[in-house]
Formats: C-alpha cells, sequence, structure tokens
C-alpha cells in the first residue's frame, strides 16, 4: 500500500471543549469513512437535512472564521483548524459527527486534533488520491491585502506576511513547504486578537469562549498568556494554518504557490471561487505512486506534536 493512496482514521476519535465564537461546550466523533467519501461533517443534534459539506462554495461566513452551510441552512462553524490537521495527515476520508453548529477550539491551534488522530492511527487504502493542480496564474485583491496561487510542479508552498501597527506582532513573514517541511510550529501555533479589539468582537457577538487557554492576547507591548509565545513566529505561522485548513474547503489536496499578504478566511475563499470558476484554470488529476518523487504527505506530522 501507498502513501499516495487515500487515507481515513483507523478508529473513532472524540474531542469536547468549548466553542471559540458561541461559547457552547460541544462534542465531536471523527469517524472512519470509506474512499471517496470525502470530509463530510454530520449534525447529530439534527434529525435530518444534517450533512454539511466543507466545500468553498458553501463556505456563507469568513469573519474571524470559517463557517460552512448546506441548503437547508444547517451550519458548522470554525472548521479552518480541524481541516487543517485533516490536510496534514493526509486525511481525505472522515465522518465528522458534531453535536452543535461550531468545532470546539480546544487550545486555539490545531496541536490536539493532530495528536489524537496519530494516536488513533491511519488506514491506508488501495484507491489512489486526487490532487488538484493549478494551471493558471491566479490573484485576488481586496485593497492592500493580497492573494495569489500560482501553478508549481510538485508542491504546495505558502508563502504568507502579516502587517500589524502592534509592536509586538508587528512585520512577520514564512514560508513553508507544506508537503516536505516539518510543519510542527504551524500546527502549533493559537489564534490571537489584540486586546483592545476583544469588546467590539464581543458586540458581534463573537468570541464568547475566547480565554487565555485558547487565543493569545496581545496588548501593547505585552502577550498577556502566561507561557508567552510557542514559536517566534507563532502569529503568521497560526495564519499559515489557517489558509492549509481553507485550501482543503477545494475538496483535495493542491500542488500549486501560494503568496499571500494581510490575507484570511475571507482571501482564501475568494480565492479559490476564481480559481475554480474557470475549469482552464486547474486540473484535477489522479495520482499512481510512480508519478510522484514524494508522498504528497508531510511523513513528519506522523508523530504526536511535543
Amino acid at each position: 500500500m501507498s502513501y499516495l493512496t487515500q487515507k481515513t482514521i483507523k478508529d473513532k476519535v472524540l474531542f469536547k471543549g468549548i466553542a471559540l465564537h458561541s461559547g457552547h461546550n460541544v462534542s465531536i466523533c471523527i469517524k472512519p469513512a470509506q474512499p471517496n467519501f470525502g470530509i463530510v461533517f454530520k449534525r447529530v443534534d439534527l434529525n435530518k437535512d444534517n450533512l454539511v459539506y466543507p466545500n468553498f462554495m458553501n463556505v456563507t461566513n469568513t469573519s474571524l472564521n470559517t463557517t460552512i452551510q448546506n441548503e437547508y441552512g444547517v451550519k458548522v462553524a470554525t472548521i479552518e483548524h480541524l481541516m487543517g490537521a485533516l490536510f496534514g495527515l493526509g486525511i481525505d476520508n472522515a465522518l465528522i459527527e458534531i453535536d452543535n453548529e461550531e468545532v470546539p477550539i480546544l487550545d486555539g491551534s490545531a496541536k490536539e486534533f493532530i495528536n489524537q488522530i496519530i494516536l488513533s492511527g491511519i488506514e491506508i487504502s488501495n484507491e489512489p488520491i486526487k490532487i488538484i493542480k493549478i494551471n493558471k496564474d491566479i490573484e485576488y485583491k481586496d485593497g492592500e491585502r493580497f492573494i495569489s496561487i500560482q501553478p508549481s510542479t510538485l508542491s504546495l508552498d505558502i508563502d504568507f506576511e502579516l502587517k500589524y501597527k502592534n509592536p509586538i506582532i508587528g512585520n512577520q513573514r514564512n514560508k513553508v513547504k507544506v508537503y516536505e517541511d516539518d510543519l510542527t510550529n504551524v500546527y502549533n501555533s493559537r489564534t490571537f486578537c489584540l486586546y483592545e479589539d476583544i469588546e467590539l468582537i464581543r458586540q458581534n457577538g463573537l468570541a464568547k469562549g475566547g480565554n487565555l487557554n485558547n487565543a493569545i492576547v496581545v496588548k501593547d507591548h505585552e502577550i498577556l498568556n502566561p507561557g508567552g509565545l510557542r514559536n517566534e513566529k507563532e502569529f503568521v505561522n497560526h495564519k499559515i494554518l489557517d489558509c492549509i485548513g481553507d485550501l482543503y474547503t477545494s475538496g483535495y489536496r493542491i500542488v500549486a504557490n501560494v503568496i499571500c499578504s494581510q490575507g484570511g478566511h475571507y482571501l482564501t475563499n475568494q480565492l479559490l471561487r476564481k480559481v475554480f470558476k474557470n475549469k482552464e484554470n486547474f486540473s484535477i488529476l489522479e495520482i499512481k505512486e510512480k508519478n510522484l518523487p514524494h508522498t504528497l504527505i508531510n511523513r513528519n506530522l506522523l508523530r504526536s506534536i511535543a
């Protein structure tokens, strides 16, 4: 069996925790699925019309999280960290049962998702994976913010920069090769916000479950979290994590070069919509092992993240 064939988890994995924005206590159960099933969310608190597919066309909100919704108005919010973990581990097929409308935030990163899925084990099938190959340069701009995607031969490279006036965050930039680099720092990196923004965020009905255990809070020249940062580029690395998770709403892993400045969920979603609007922009390829010299899976993630 090959790492270039479709994968699922060996045993179900359970997570419980508070949802970042709604503040609800939520349980999710990730279950194994057959080849070509894909990633599917199931709202088990509802009796019907409860399947929600994490596809970029089903994204209905990108304000501080990625929310998907089906044709019946059933939602699942804040999917990006879990989707990033599934992407990084090469999980092609899984049923995610959830008993509320938002994925629990856990520690604000993908660390716990990664570790528990690895402990469950990964089941490798005989069915080949499919990838999306980008054929043309595509760009989306929103003022000074922009994101672009370009053709690449074998890799998914993400070059991301942040620009903040806050002196602690400042200007940060990092570039990763998603299928080749050790992404431990990316998957360990937590969501963050400025202290002065918290009141407005909560007035908008968000971050009801936010606290120093699941988000980095920056106030002027100080990080309020007792332990400080987990890595020196944690802010931009978290944005890369979000980007990876949002790219997985394309349905498959991608071969491309992505460059983003001051972006987020909205820009990534708009880029995907622009790419898939024209069939000449991309190709969907079924991969046999003899076609590629590497595995299209980050083998460095196949161990628990410390």
